[in-house]
């Protein structure tokens, strides 16, 4: 069995640290990980942010949506990204129905990610409609992130998965859900298949950083799913740049194992001593 490895040296990366970056003009690098292995390789590879997103559900656990994602399902890979101790911070996806019911029930659900899975902050999607949430999870000391733009776990209500960007009313509806989310408490805002122009001037607008995914350059920081990023799935988004095919990789060596295997050529065991 291996040895558990020392933790990492680097810094921890802390809401100081984001708002620092903003401030120099620093872009800040998030990435998703929903497991100790890859925190592991993510954190080492000096990335700031570690999101475990409720992305989880489509790319690991064969949902068709991020909907059927339960708290116990988060909270378990939000704990398993936490054993890696990454130097970068873990922000937990709060998934479907954990904070949109009750206020105090989302409160507790927050709670929950930074005491028992050893999340540093907690992600919410919404906008305005979600301040008061904020202000009650930032009063009982829980970071939180804001996600705005496209936004998954709404998309039946919205019909779809529609990206904002067709009417001067719609810019002016989410501007003002980044400033009510600054306004509330948010430490960050996701800024999810925004267009480029609206996404650089939110940036410039708001005293809080920038994440973007699919929205242009301007955005203070950068998200992408992992997978995506490496091509372990098999239609990444557009937006996302495929590094990596891992997935052909991963099938070619499956293959050769399963070729050695039936030709009886892998490696010998060790022989007895005479």
């Amino acid at each position: 069995m291996s040895s558990r490895p020392p933790a990492s040296r680097r810094p921890k990366v802390t809401l100081r640290t984001l708002q620092r970056k903003k401030t120099q003009g620093e872009p800040i690098t998030m990435l998703t990980a929903y497991d100790y292995p890859t925190a592991r390789i993510v954190d080492e590879a000096g990335i700031d942010v570690i999101l475990v997103g409720d992305s989880v559900g489509m790319v690991v656990l064969g949902y068709e949506t991020t909907l059927p994602v339960t708290m116990e399902e988060m909270l378990h890979h939000t704990k398993a990204v936490a054993r890696a101790r990454p130097s970068a911070m873990v922000v937990a996806d709060m998934p479907l129905g954990s904070f949109q019911v009750d206020d105090a029930e989302a409160v507790r659900n927050a709670l929950r990610f930074i005491k028992e899975a050893g999340a540093d902050a907690v992600k919410i999607e919404g906008g305005q409609e979600r301040t008061t949430t904020v202000r009650r999870m930032v009063q009982a000391q829980v970071p939180v992130m804001g996600h705005i733009g496209l936004t998954p776990q709404s998309y039946l209500l919205i019909g779809g998965f529609v990206r904002p960007g067709k009417s001067k009313d719609e810019w002016e509806r989410l501007l003002e859900d980044a400033l009510a989310l600054e306004a509330a408490g948010c430490f960050s805002i996701v800024l999810e298949c925004v267009p480029a122009e609206w996404a650089r001037d939110i940036t410039q607008r708001l005293q809080i950083p920038t994440i973007g995914i699919g929205s242009g350059p301007d955005c203070d920081g950068q998200v992408l799913v992992f997978h995506d990023l490496v091509g372990l799935t098999p239609f990444p988004p557009p937006f996302a740049p495929r590094l990596l095919n891992a997935y052909e990789l991963f099938r070619q060596t499956v293959e050769e194992f399963r070729t050695r295997v039936e030709q009886r050529n892998l490696c010998p065991a060790p022989t007895t001593g005479g």
